[in-house]
């Protein structure tokens, strides 16, 4: 029998549990995906925290303590995995530019900003609005660029 499964209706109901069972470990979930794949759902939670990097130990309390609220939430098999989202993801959501504020990133632009050239840069992240888009720190100059929301391409986390 197969079973139709709204993904976006079941990501709706287990996302507050998970923010809220993240929060009691002091964690913040940058990321929530529940996806088929090879004809097996996956439910992939990254998580962050300001404080500390993300241990074994983080994963495995975040995961103990959801696994029988899911099931409960999700109508199919599926297989959890829960771990920190690693040095160089990719930004998924614009919510990860108030997340990292003040780290460094590389910001890839959709076009050459005014003048430019180059469509790549490494900087900080200053600010990010909403309306506005992002301001950035650009490190081979150390000119601060208001960057529209529009004109980026993908962001992600850069290490020296």
């Amino acid at each position: 029998m197969k079973q139709d499964v709204n993904r976006f209706e079941i990501l709706e109901k287990i996302t507050p549990l998970i923010e809220n069972t993240a929060m009691r470990y002091n964690l913040i979930p940058i990321e929530i995906d529940f996806s088929k794949e090879n004809h097996k759902w996956f439910l992939r939670i990254f998580l962050y925290s300001y404080e500390k990097d993300i241990t074994l130990d983080d994963c495995e309390n975040v995961t103990r303590s959801l696994n029988d609220y899911l099931d409960e939430l999700i109508p199919v098999k599926y297989y959890l995995e829960v771990s920190s989202p690693g040095l160089e993801r990719k930004f998924k959501s614009d919510k990860e530019f108030l997340i990292f504020k003040g780290r460094r990133i590389s910001l890839k632009l959709k076009q050459a900003l005014d003048g430019e050239s180059e469509k790549i840069f490494k900087g900080e992240i200053l600010d990010w609005n909403e309306n506005e888009g992002l301001k950035f720190l650009r490190f081979e100059d150390g000119e601060e660029l208001l960057i529209p929301k529009s004109n980026i391409q993908s962001a992600k986390l850069y290490i020296d």
